[in-house]
């Protein structure tokens, strides 16, 4: 059985005209998406910025609300969920956020941060087992315990990022959600932090969604590649299938914008026309064709299902082969 489900997941943000009036039109950030996450696997989301990913990602933590659809957790479906309910099944599942800066309190402690999860859950008998366990988390991490009673300012951008990884695994998590957790870092330090996540995973078993704009570091960190356009899945599959044999356009056209350290390379650039499409007005049909290099009339007025070009490569187009 999947770890995660995810089934017509929606995420429709209302725009009004008047403070009080009813919306005049919806923000499509996240329209009809499925997939599904194995114990211990990561699934690597990519796609370029706007395209729902982040949404994405914390409608499945609940830190934003869905419009409809379906995200279950160990059979479990969490959309209806309140309360205590939410509580106990958000600790099979955290997120790690962009932002190493604006992610940690700036008035708590270190100890505070990560020791707020425990506090939340009671897994933390007395002060002495908190602050053992901090000082275990710490390390884990790849942080002194004595850092505990620092400030997030104390810290660098990669230190900040690793106490955000300790707060994330506190609660003994299943699956963390990373949204673009190297994408603030130095390269060297991105390296370093994508490594760790790494270790972590073969060490306690955890699954990943991790979103990323850098295709080669999610064909490096990802067992499967989902690729995103415009609220919707265009293509999944492999992590090596989709950068070898990419099926729908739009993934031709990222993997071609991948930079090659071979200067002998024949790779062909493919430069996409026009622009991305609003959200609130998508175009009818499939949403890539306006910038499509092979679109056909059908195209512009049929939506492509998801199906299987080959063995478990799915893409939704209607003339991928």
């Amino acid at each position: 059985m999947p770890l995660l489900e995810v089934q017509n997941l929606k995420v429709h943000f209302p725009v009004k005209r008047g403070m009080f009036g009813p919306p005049s039109a919806f923000v499509k950030a996240v329209d009809g998406v499925n997939f599904s996450i194995e114990p211990g696997e990561t699934l690597g989301l990519v796609g370029e910025s706007g395209c729902g990913k982040t949404t994405l990602g914390r409608a499945i933590v609940r830190l934003i609300e869905p419009t409809a659809g379906s995200v279950s957790l160990d059979g479990v479906d969490v959309t209806p969920l309140d309360g205590a309910d939410l509580r106990a099944q958000r600790r099979k599942l955290q997120m790690i956020f962009q932002d190493p800066y604006g992610s940690l309190n700036p008035r708590m402690t270190v100890e505070d941060i990560i020791g707020e999860a425990l506090d939340i859950h009671g897994l933390a008998e007395s002060k002495s087992a908190r602050q053992k366990r901090i000082a275990e988390l710490l390390k884990a991490v790849g942080l002194d315990a004595a850092y505990a009673q620092r400030y997030p300012h104390e810290f660098s951008g990669g230190q900040r990022q690793r106490i955000g990884i300790a707060r994330a695994l506190a609660v003994e998590p299943k699956l963390i959600v990373c949204d673009e957790p190297v994408s603030a870092l130095d390269v060297s330090v991105q390296a370093q932090i994508i490594n760790l996540l790494q270790d972590l995973q073969q060490q306690r078993g955890l699954a990943y969604l991790f979103i990323a704009h850098d295709l080669a570091v999610v064909e490096h960190i990802s067992r499967r590649v989902m690729v995103m356009y415009l609220g919707k899945v265009v293509e999944l599959a492999e992590a090596k299938a989709i950068v070898r044999s990419p099926k729908h356009p739009y993934t031709q056209a990222l993997i071609s914008a991948v930079p090659v350290v071979d200067p002998d390379s024949k790779r062909q650039r493919i430069v996409l026309p026009g622009d991305v499409a609003s959200p609130i007005d998508p175009p009818p049909g499939c949403p890539f064709h306006p910038r499509c290099p092979i679109a056909e009339d059908r195209c512009r007025t049929e939506i492509p299902a998801v199906r299987e070009i080959a063995p478990k490569h799915y893409a939704a187009c209607h003339l991928a082969k």
